[in-house]
């Protein structure tokens, strides 16, 4: 039987998934620190269900080449509206 920790990270991994969402987003759905929800969906769920871990690592994955670029857009926004 799964403990409430595998099953947050079932939670969290299907949250991601279903939202396209990156890991600060779902540590503020959930109420919990990021580290938390990166060692949840990184270590726990691949130890748990390896299948939706490697779903949900795909997703991860993608916001960590793109968070770069979604910085530079969040300063351009902040920058704009303050002209």
């Amino acid at each position: 039987m799964k403990g409430i920790v595998e099953q947050r990270a079932v939670e969290l991994a299907e949250y991601i998934i279903e939202n396209q969402a990156t890991v600060r987003t779902a540590a503020k759905k959930f109420g919990i620190s990021k580290s938390t929800v990166h060692i949840d969906v990184s270590q726990r769920l691949k130890k748990v269900n390896p299948e939706l871990y490697n779903s949900v690592r795909k997703i991860l994955d993608t916001n960590k080449a793109e968070r770069h670029i979604r910085g530079g857009m969040a300063t351009k926004q902040k920058f704009s509206n303050n002209g």
